[in-house]
């Protein structure tokens, strides 16, 4: 498929229900070394109130499928009787309600898309979102579709002793020739989305857990032999998770069994299906050596936001892929909350939102711009976006903040009881809200088909005689494709204001210091009433709404924040501004060859925020206030960007802040750098979050002190998180002995890691990602014995890692490294589309740059456009991104 082919497209004001209903489904998997069989029985019935006068064909799906039979209630089909192709089966049914038999075969061990039943380092794992089930027998394959599944699985007793489906376990079979069974039967009706089967030599982590009702249910997290000992941690998040949803929204747990499976090769970070999750084994296995605090962190959400879905996304779904953030905005907004209890919230907050911006506004900004519910797609892969996600996230937020806390959790109780069991819309779940609230949010659903990020431009007066403060708000939002035009959102502003002795000043009679404003119009003024003096205003506190606020802060102004709001999100936000303005001064000298001049306010904020540490401080807080902006959110602020001016301008900042505040770095380093017992506790997280800030700092400086720092770092560190920390600063450091010794330390922990796949994934990330790491290198990195190009973790952690974090080499002037991406993706694409279209991402936003790399990012999306069997997938990004 060319850029010129007209593939369908499918459209959100098309849907129609299905012309049948699926109720039950009775699975056999025949699993043997060569090829499995599944024989399928599908109780079928015509959907009368769709139909309303004879029998219409029944079509179902079908991708990559060896048919063998049909049959129609206990009839086999001649050839004649129905017609089949790659993507279809297509049935002429006699009665309105009838069993279809289909017996199909598959090659897993052949399967590179990991969609479907796949067969990855001995194990049989299924992965059916969106639309893997077709992969598995024909289907009608959408998740309105909702039918109670029963699922026998027979393979080998001595290769294959584990057999999991969804549901619980009714029954256990011996059989002849080291042949053993088991059933599975689901009673809750599910999309065949959510269906999953396992089957492998694993070992198992139990545990049980008794529901506020005083149900005992069984906790099963299985994974290969040699990873056991790294389930713990993901067990006591997962029963961690189910007491937060009890205790937060009185949701309980519903089967007899909860199980997870870790497997290696997998698309993404997990999979919710009913009963038996499935994680990629990067997002579940942990212990002091093989995790980094983050990634502990990163499992406690994950285990949450998968188990969380067993309300929200499972027991009420998405009637159609369009509404996918009912289930994902929610369920991401629900596992952001739960970490904000389990950890700091305040850090938790913050980032959130520089994960949203640094990514999800990039997407707002560019050709893949879609609402949160988009109106149309061509392949839907491309749509699970931080969009779908995290701006749905914020959807929800900001309902919370509209509603507050109490309404908000009858309105969700009222969701879930009203639609359980259901296929549902997001329209269903905001008039739960409307219900509880007898509010009309007919004007709040613009968020939900609008696409952009809106622009909050603020101006302020104040009025000395009788002292008023006026806050006057502008609300825009930019075009985006196909949405030249914006209406007005509903933006929750939460606000607070600063006097002159920079205390925060009541804005209610009650003493708050904070209050929510609606802005529902194109302007709104906002009066403050005896206010003694001109305040500072604090906007859009704990980001309130998913929005660019623009105010013309003074950099005293700045400063002032920063140091006495009383909003941790905020004094980080205004940070940010802060250091944007300084490296944007730099970034302007550098590309006009004039000296650089860097602004002492930045230095002297960080030398404020060092010395004036209290015993409350929060480090980690403070860790992310000393952390400069990322590229790409600096970046989303120029016109064009010129990305080696750009990364010299930040390089040299952060070389000043070494330089200048080089004894106090090593003095706050000395204070954290005793070595005591790990844990992945808040408190000790926070600490070894700043004493490594502090050490990036010191590494900057480019002295043989900081690569022997780095160095002993290493050598006595008890946990990963401190050990990469080390390494980082081998790799960054320019000094003379760090080349040495970073490739003298690789190679140890090469030898050391070589047969833990996730600790090698580091391994190849930590390299691909340096500025030190040219193509050559990189080519070599895919090389190595342990990586290979079906597995998405190596591929993310050397391909992506390359192209989204080692901007000087992606970005070489010569395209050599826009050229390296898109030849890797033609070839990637025809063994996993899903992965090649993800690593497309970079090229996307080719409009941002300035035309020094404009042409050669192009060329590389055009020489992709040509290729004449692009996947769906790929075809999308592609022909969205030029044109």
């Amino acid at each position: 498929m060319t850029i010129d082919s007209q593939p369908k497209t499918i459209y959100l004001k098309d849907y129609q229900p299905p012309l049948y209903w699926i109720k039950t489904v009775d699975l056999l998997f025949d699993i043997q070394e060569a090829s499995t069989q599944v024989t399928a029985h599908l109780q079928c019935e015509l959907n009368e109130d769709q139909v309303k006068q004879g029998l219409p064909d029944l079509i179902l799906d079908g991708k990559d499928l060896v048919l063998e039979s049909v049959s129609v209630d206990g009839e086999v089909l001649l050839d004649t009787a129905y017609e089949h192709d790659a993507d279809q089966l297509t049935l002429h049914p006699a009665a309105s309600a009838f069993l279809v038999t289909i017996v199909t075969r598959l090659e897993p061990h052949k399967n590179t898309t990991l969609e479907g039943l796949y067969q990855s380092n001995g194990i049989y794992c299924t992965q059916c979102e969106a639309e893997g089930f077709r992969r598995i027998t024909y289907y009608l394959d959408r998740p309105d579709v909702m039918a109670v599944f029963r699922t026998k699985i027979i393979a080998s007793q001595s290769k294959y002793p584990v057999l999991l489906s969804n549901g619980n376990l009714v029954d256990r079979m011996q059989l002849p020739d080291d042949r053993h069974a088991v059933v599975w039967e689901d009673p809750f009706p599910k999309p065949a989305y959510l269906f999953a089967v396992v089957a492998g030599d694993l070992a198992c982590h139990e545990d049980t857990f008794v529901t506020q009702s005083q149900r005992v249910v069984d906790l099963k997290i299985f994974t290969e032999h040699h990873y056991l000992d790294q389930c713990d941690y993901a067990m006591n998040a997962l029963k961690r998770s189910m007491t937060w949803d009890e205790k937060t929204y009185g949701r309980e747990y519903d089967l007899d069994i909860f199980m997870i499976v870790a497997i290696d090769a997998f698309n993404m970070g997990a999979m919710e299906n009913k009963g038996l999750n499935i994680f990629n084994a990067s997002c579940i296995l942990g212990k002091p050596d093989t995790a980094t605090d983050h990634v502990f962190q990163s499992i406690e959400s994950i285990v949450g936001h998968e188990y969380f879905h067993n309300w929200s996304g499972n027991r009420v779904t998405c009637r159609d892929w369009f509404q996918l953030s009912l289930k994902e905005g929610l369920t991401v907004f629900r596992d952001q909350t739960f970490s904000e209890d389990m950890n700091s919230p305040a850090v938790q907050r913050i980032q959130d939102v520089n994960r949203l911006r640094t990514v999800q506004f990039l997407e707002d900004a560019g050709p893949m711009a879609h609402p949160v519910r988009p109106e149309k797609f061509i392949e839907i892969s491309n749509f699970y976006t931080s969009t779908v996600y995290e701006k749905g996230a914020e959807v929800i937020r900001m309902l919370r903040n509209i509603l507050g806390v109490p309404l908000f959790r009858k309105g969700c109780d009222l969701y879930f009881d009203r639609h359980d069991g259901q296929a549902v819309t997001c329209d269903d779940f905001v008039a739960a809200m409307e219900s509880v609230s007898q509010l009309d949010l007919k004007q709040f659903k613009r968020w939900y088909w609008q696409s952009g990020t809106p622009r909050v431009q603020i101006t302020d007066d104040y009025n000395t005689l009788e002292k008023t403060y006026t806050l006057t708000l502008k609300q825009s939002c930019p075009s985006t494709p196909g949405q030249s035009e914006k209406l007005p959102f509903v933006i929750p502003i939460k606000l607070g204001l600063l006097d002159a002795q920079n205390q925060p000043i009541p804005l209610k009679a009650t003493g708050e210091t904070e209050s929510v404003f609606l802005m529902d119009s194109s302007e709104r003024a906002v009066v403050f009433s005896e206010i003694p003096s001109k305040p500072i205003p604090s906007l859009l506190r704990s980001f309130s709404a998913p929005v660019t606020v623009e105010f013309d802060y003074t950099r005293a102004d700045l400063v002032r924040l920063i140091q006495y709001d009383t909003d941790s999100f905020n004094r980080w936000d205004c940070m940010q501004r802060l250091a944007i303005l300084v490296i944007q001064e730099v970034y302007h000298q550098i590309q006009a060859n004039q000296p650089v001049v860097i602004d002492s306010c930045l230095e002297e904020t960080y030398r404020a925020l060092l010395l004036n540490k209290n015993k409350n401080t929060d480090w980690a807080v403070l860790a992310e206030l000393l952390t400069l902006p990322a590229l790409s959110y600096i970046g989303s602020s120029l016109t064009l960007i010129n990305v080696h001016a750009l990364y010299q301008a930040r390089k040299q900042i952060k070389q000043h802040l070494a330089q200048v505040l080089s004894d106090i770095w090593s003095q706050e380093y000395e204070r954290f750098s005793a070595i005591k017992p790990y844990q992945p506790v808040a408190q000790d997280i926070a600490e070894r979050s700043f004493k490594n800030t502090c050490l990036s700092y010191l590494i900057s400086l480019n002295n043989a002190e900081s690569v022997s720092l780095s160095l002993q770092q290493i050598k006595v560190a008890n946990n990963l998180t401190d050990t990469l920390a080390g390494l980082s600063g081998l790799i960054a450091s320019e000094h003379s002995t760090a080349l040495d010794a970073m490739k003298a330390t690789l190679l140890t922990l090469e030898s050391d890691w070589k047969d833990q796949s996730n600790l090698m994934n580091y391994w190849f990330s930590m390299q691909a990602s340096a500025e030190k790491t040219d193509l050559d290198q990189i080519k070599a990195l895919m090389n190595h014995s342990t990586f290979s190009l079906t597995n998405p973790n190596k591929v993310r952690s050397v391909i992506g890692a390359f192209s989204r974090m080692n901007l000087l080499q992606f970005h070489a002037l010569d395209g050599s490294g826009y050229r390296f991406l898109s030849d890797l993706i033609i070839q990637l694409d025809p063994l996993n589309a899903r992965m090649a279209a993800a690593l497309l991402s970079p090229l996307t936003q080719w409009r941002v740059y300035d035309m020094t790399y404009q042409k050669a990012m192009k060329q590389a999306l055009e020489k992709i456009s040509q290729v004449d069997t692009l996947s769906l997938d790929v075809f999308e990004v592609v022909s969205k991104s030029l044109n």
